[in-house]
């Protein structure tokens, strides 16, 4: 291959960052039975000296070795280790690769300056600059079908979009961490291999083997607490009481619902959704939001929601420790009293 057998690959998608890295082995070598060894390392785990010993130095016989180095914001957050690393980088032999791996999800934010200046080195260096991202919501049942014809398989339309709703691809919030999605259907896609190895795979199968993973979103949820509505609430309480605090839920649903009481009271006093942009200090498609969500509340529902909040908030903040089990009921109790049932 042309210039250094260096990469970074960055994105939201850890199966289609790792499939890119192992891209850049195989084209280390022209025979297979030369194939470069795959080393993976976190970058918390590894120093910049050991990366240089595995990389710099050309094998004799057979083939060389891809360093695959996860995450490697630990190594270049100071000065010093952002110019040893650059040095590694000029420095990899012929046979050898280096992949540096930098996934990212919605709770992360944009890169360190560290991994910034990383990238442009690797830029620099004439190597590689990947983006890997997640199939779309309505393209993951395509890319799902596309997996399985890879694999030899037959994968009936209906199948892929029951497995892309199973794992939570459906799920278009921007808070959803979407990394481990497309790995989860390569292995899915594993499974049903073996379960029907001579079939089509119907979206019966699907069901039978592929439990529901629906990813955790505040947004989804609170949107589904607006809107009251049974089913979305249903499916997104449990991934959202394992991945948020207690505390962070009651404020969050707080907030939603301090929103609702706030643009019902100045849509009853006249104002438009153009006003409440401007009153309220929001956007266009939130003000649009709420004022279509607070149509499902009458006032008096409001202020009860608001009330049972405010006993929640007791409950799980008291000096009197109430049990997980405790806790969980009384979100669901306050759900099914005050949001579902009015």
């Amino acid at each position: 291959m042309t210039g250094p057998a260096v990469a970074y690959i960055h994105g939201d998608d850890e199966y289609g960052i790792d499939q890119a890295a192992i891209a850049l082995g195989t084209r280390l070598s022209d025979d297979p039975a030369e194939a470069p060894v795959r080393w993976r390392v976190s970058g918390a785990d590894v120093d910049v000296a050991t990366i240089a010993e595995r990389v710099a130095t050309a094998t004799l016989f057979g083939g060389g070795t891809l360093a695959m180095i996860v995450d490697p914001g630990p190594l270049v957050r100071s000065g010093e280790g952002r110019a040893a690393l650059v040095d590694v980088i000029g420095n990899v032999a012929p046979g050898n690769g280096l992949a540096f791996l930098a996934p990212r999800d919605a709770a992360r934010g944009r890169p360190s300056a560290g991994l910034d200046a990383l990238r442009a080195a690797v830029a620099e260096a004439g190597g590689e600059v990947v983006e890997v991202t997640s199939p779309r919501p309505d393209r993951f049942p395509a890319w799902i079908a596309e997996q399985a014809r890879a694999r030899r398989m037959d994968v009936a339309p209906d199948a892929a979009r029951e497995m892309a709703e199973r794992i939570g691809a459906h799920v278009r919030e921007g808070d959803v961490d979407r990394s481990r999605m497309s790995g989860l259907a390569i292995g899915e896609l594993g499974k049903l291999a073996l379960y029907a190895p001579d079939r089509q795979v119907t979206a019966v199968d699907v069901r039978a083997l592929v439990a529901e993973a629906t990813p955790a979103s505040m947004w989804a949820f609170l949107d589904a607490i607006a809107e009251r509505h049974p089913g979305r609430i249903a499916v997104s309480l449990d991934p959202i009481l394992m991945a948020t605090p207690e505390p962070v839920l009651v404020a969050a649903l707080h907030r939603r619902l301090r929103d609702l009481v706030e643009v019902a009271d100045r849509l009853e006093a006249g104002e438009t959704v153009p006003s409440l942009v401007r009153s309220m200090h929001i956007k266009e498609y939130p003000a649009r939001k709420l004022a279509g969500q607070v149509k499902r509340w009458r006032p008096d529902e409001l202020v009860a929601a608001l009330e049972g909040l405010a006993d929640l908030d007791a409950l799980i903040k008291g000096e009197s420790a109430a049990s997980e089990a405790q806790r969980r009921l009384a979100i669901t109790m306050w759900i099914g009293d005050r949001i579902v049932a009015g």
